[in-house]
């Protein structure tokens, strides 16, 4: 684990998932998402600056809608 800043709150992540499966959730799940987010916002630069632009947008993450 890193000891980057968290990019997300947990206490949603938290009651997103206490919803929607009645489950717990470890405090290391936030970092560990944190992780994630950045990797992928660092993947979508990479394809804006590709496509010479200066705005990531949505498309530039490549996840199917």
């Amino acid at each position: 684990m890193s000891n980057q800043e968290v990019l997300v709150v947990q206490s949603k992540i938290k009651a997103y998932i206490k919803a929607k499966s009645g489950m717990s959730t470890s405090g290391a799940v936030a970092a560990r998402l944190s992780e994630l987010i950045r990797a992928m916002c660092d993947n979508a630069i990479a394809t804006a600056e590709s496509g010479k632009r200066k705005t990531v947008m949505d498309r530039d993450f490549g996840v199917d809608k």
